[in-house]
This record gives structure tokens, C-alpha cells and sequence, in this order.
């Protein structure tokens, strides 16, 4: 009787503890499960008007995922998600703002509130030469493109050869000498068809600084003008906007996505995700270390909305670029503060990403207009420091790192790319005169980039 009372003891004594954590762990971490899947179904519905089922079947296929229960409210475009009853979370479409995941605020304040959204162009894309509109221009002669080699490259990345981890290519653009060149989308999907660029926002973020820049209204070289760092005494004061944009601010942000983080905790629970990430304490000394942390983008746009104002703001990225280059689908949607997420919630049309490219590979003019400031693309893509892989300013550099461990062997070392969330991608390559967008649904980075990388370029004589 006492070895069995003992045993039942041990056995409390273990369970307790392991109660405890898994209490905890579904504290952390139900509400980015359901405040992400809300967020995902939100945007992918009321934004990109996308049939849901097949945003359930497929964005929303995870087990954890499959954890929670999402309803769709057609009637105020919401979307609610709860596990067991637990942990809800709301996201609210607006239309021109996209969907934003209500977190520290009131719904009715964030309904409420009052956008200076910049007018769309009333125009006929269709009737309008590429790139600013969609009439393509004959295809490119024989002796510069194999366009048997290309169109085999381009769709033998939709093939699934893994059906139980599927890439899920969903598009694919490919511009030569500014030229739409090859185009093909997966069944569902189509050249009107906004998709999420996750982190390749950062790449945007990256050129509304730029301009900025440009109007003279900021300068990057200077202590990053953020409220909580005024302070001379602030160890933050020394941070710089060009440290910020190169991820070397040294401030003490942990960017997981596999667990509760502060990258987990800024996208899908903070209200200010700016404001949040100024919070936060300094690890290392500015300018010294590269770590990619999604909250330095979210400082920068904080920081481009303080130097605007709100009445300039809201409408700023479609006034002076996704307009001035075409990109009539582009979406920046705001955190519940009204600050644009610059990290990652930005949703647009493979064509559109790639007119962004093409912006890049013209060294920031577009249709014989500077956008960019002079010697802006140079400055991006110069490296900081020697890593692994090479990094500029919010874009990924194929140089720049130990050449012996180059991201994209199979690709020239000028090229230079936005790259997003489960393999979203806009590579730039000067030395080829190429732009080459992919966006998919790669949820185990299981995308093999290099080979088709490699069999592109093939392609162009």
C-alpha cells in the first residue's frame, strides 16, 4: 500500500509540472495561432478575393492550424478564430486598408478611424503598354531568349514531385530587358490574383525610405529619429536609420517563428509593433552585428509615418510608388496603431511584385522618372559585412558573403532579392537584364531556388 501511495505521488509530483507547461505553452501560444489564421483568412478573402475553401485547404492546412475553429462574417468582413473556445482573436477587413488584427485597441476605435487614402488612377490597364499597364509587347526574337527552355523552366515549377510536402507554386513572372517574357499560374490563381509578400515588404519598406530620403526629409546616417531613444544617454541614441534598414540596430529582439517570440508576439499581439520593438533593450553595439529581425522594418515605417504626418502617410507608398510604377493591386496594411506592418503584410499581384523588381534593375528610375534616390540601388545593395549571406538595405545579396557558401551558386553574383515567408521571391539580376518573381505556399522550404535559378538563365542567350 505505501509503494502504491508513493508511486501515485511520484506520478503528481511529475504530472503537475508537465500540466503547468502545457498550460503555459497554450497561454503563449493559442493566440498567435488563432490571431495568425484570422489575420491569413482575413486578408486572402477580403483582399485578394480568394474562395476560402481553398484558403482553408491549403493556407490553413497546418496541424495547428487545424487546431482552431475560423469563422467568416461576410456581412462586417471579419474573421474570427478561437481553439476550443479559447484565445479568440478578430481580424477586420477595410476597404483600401486591407485586414488588420485587432490587438490593444478597441474594434469600434479602429473602425472608426479616419484614412487620407490617395486616389487610384481610373484607367484601362489593359489598353496601356506594359510596364505601367498590361499590353505585353511582341515577344522577344529567337536569338535572344530559347522560349522552349524558359516555358519549360517556368511550369516545371508547379510540378509536384513530393505530394505529402507540396511547393504550391502559385505564380510565376519572368521580365527580360523590362519585358514580360513568361507567365504562368497554378489552378485557382491568375494574373488579377494579389498573394502575400511576407517579408519581401521589408524590400518596400526599404524604398519608401529611399524616397524619403530623396524628398530630403530624412537622413540615414544620423541617430534613427525614434521617440525612446532621444536621450543621448540612451545606449539606443547611437542607432542609426542605415543600421535599422542593414539589421545591425544590435537591439535585443528574438525572431522565431517556431515558438511563442518577440517576432511572434509583435506581429499578432502588439497594437504598435514599432513602439513595441523601440522598447526593447540593447544586446549589441549598433552597426556591429547582422541579426534579421522583422521589428527593425516595423521601426522604419514608425519612422517614415512621425516624419510625414497622417494626413501625408496614409497615402504616401501609393502616391509616390505603387501608382508612379503601375501597381494598381498593391496593399500595405496598417497595424491596429495605423502604422503600415513594413515587415510583412503587404499583398499585390505577381506582375505588380514584378514591376517592383524592374524599379531595382533600372537603378530607381521608372518610365524616365527618378524614384529613387541617385546612387539609392548601389548603396542597397552593398554589403555591411561579411556573413553568410550577404544583406543591404532590407534586400538579400547573392555577394557579399564567403563566396564558398553563396546562397544561389547557379546564380551571378550582382543578383540581389526581396525574399518572403514561405519562399515569396523577387530576384533582380543587372548582369542579365532579368527580373524573376515566384510566389507559392512552400511551408517546408522545400523550394529548390538554385536549379530554377539556374534553369532560367539557361534560357536567355
Amino acid at each position: 500500500m505505501k509503494l502504491k501511495k508513493r508511486i501515485v505521488r511520484t506520478l503528481l509530483w511529475l504530472l503537475i509540472p508537465a500540466i503547468l507547461c502545457l498550460i503555459y505553452y497554450c497561454w503563449l501560444s493559442f493566440p498567435i495561432i488563432t490571431g495568425y489564421g484570422s489575420k491569413v483568412l482575413g486578408s486572402a478573402v477580403f483582399d485578394a478575393g480568394r474562395n476560402e475553401k481553398q484558403v482553408r485547404e491549403q493556407d490553413l492546412s497546418s496541424y495547428m492550424m487545424g487546431l482552431a475553429d475560423f469563422k467568416v462574417d461576410y456581412t462586417d468582413s471579419s474573421v474570427t478564430g478561437s481553439i476550443f473556445g479559447l484565445a479568440g482573436r478578430k481580424s477586420i477587413y477595410r476597404n483600401g486598408l486591407g485586414v488588420t488584427l485587432i490587438s490593444g485597441v478597441d474594434e469600434d476605435r479602429i473602425r472608426s478611424e479616419h484614412f487620407n487614402q490617395a486616389a487610384r488612377p481610373e484607367l484601362n490597364t489593359d489598353t496601356i503598354p506594359w510596364p505601367r499597364g498590361d499590353k505585353l509587347a511582341a515577344p522577344f526574337p529567337s536569338d535572344e531568349i530559347d522560349n522552349a527552355k524558359l516555358q519549360f523552366a517556368v511550369r516545371e515549377v508547379f510540378k509536384e514531385k513530393d505530394t505529402i510536402l507540396p511547393v504550391r507554386t502559385r505564380a510565376v513572372v519572368v521580365l527580360y530587358k523590362g519585358q514580360l517574357v513568361a507567365e504562368y499560374y497554378a489552378d485557382g490563381f491568375n494574373v488579377k490574383t494579389k498573394l502575400a509578400g511576407w517579408s519581401m515588404t521589408k524590400s518596400v519598406t526599404s524604398a519608401l525610405t529611399g524616397i524619403l530620403v530623396k524628398q530630403g526629409k530624412l537622413n540615414i546616417d544620423e541617430p534613427a529619429p525614434v521617440p525612446e531613444w532621444k536621450d543621448p544617454k540612451d545606449p539606443r541614441h547611437a542607432i542609426t536609420t542605415v543600421n535599422l534598414l542593414q539589421q545591425r540596430s544590435g537591439l535585443d529582439f528574438v525572431e522565431n517563428y517556431a515558438r511563442s517570440s518577440d517576432a511572434t508576439q509583435m506581429l499578432f499581439k502588439e497594437a504598435d509593433m514599432g513602439a513595441y520593438t523601440a522598447g526593447r533593450s540593447l544586446k549589441d553595439k549598433p552597426g556591429t552585428v547582422f541579426y534579421y529581425s522583422s521589428g527593425n522594418s516595423n521601426i522604419i515605417s514608425r519612422i517614415i509615418r512621425m516624419k510625414l504626418g497622417d494626413s501625408v502617410y496614409d497615402g504616401f507608398p501609393y502616391r509616390e510608388l505603387f501608382y508612379k510604377l503601375g501597381m494598381y493591386s498593391a496593399v500595405i496594411e496598417p497595424d491596429p496603431s495605423g502604422s503600415f506592418v513594413g515587415s510583412s503584410y503587404m499583398y499585390a499581384t505577381a506582375r505588380d511584385w514584378a514591376r517592383f523588381g524592374l524599379l531595382y534593375l533600372n537603378d530607381g528610375i521608372y518610365h524616365n522618372e527618378r524614384i529613387l534616390p541617385a546612387g539609392w540601388v548601389n548603396k542597397t545593395t552593398r554589403p555591411a559585412g561579411v556573413e553568410q549571406r550577404g544583406y543591404g538595405y532590407q534586400f538579400w545579396l547573392n555577394a557579399g558573403g564567403d563566396p564558398a557558401v553563396r546562397h544561389y551558386p547557379s546564380a551571378p553574383a550582382d543578383m540581389f532579392y526581396a525574399d518572403g515567408f514561405e519562399s515569396q521571391f523577387v530576384f533582380i539580376i543587372p548582369s542579365k537584364n532579368l527580373v524573376i518573381v515566384r510566389l507559392g505556399l512552400t511551408q517546408h522550404n522545400n523550394f529548390d531556388a538554385d536549379k530554377f535559378l539556374k534553369d532560367v538563365l539557361a534560357a536567355i542567350k
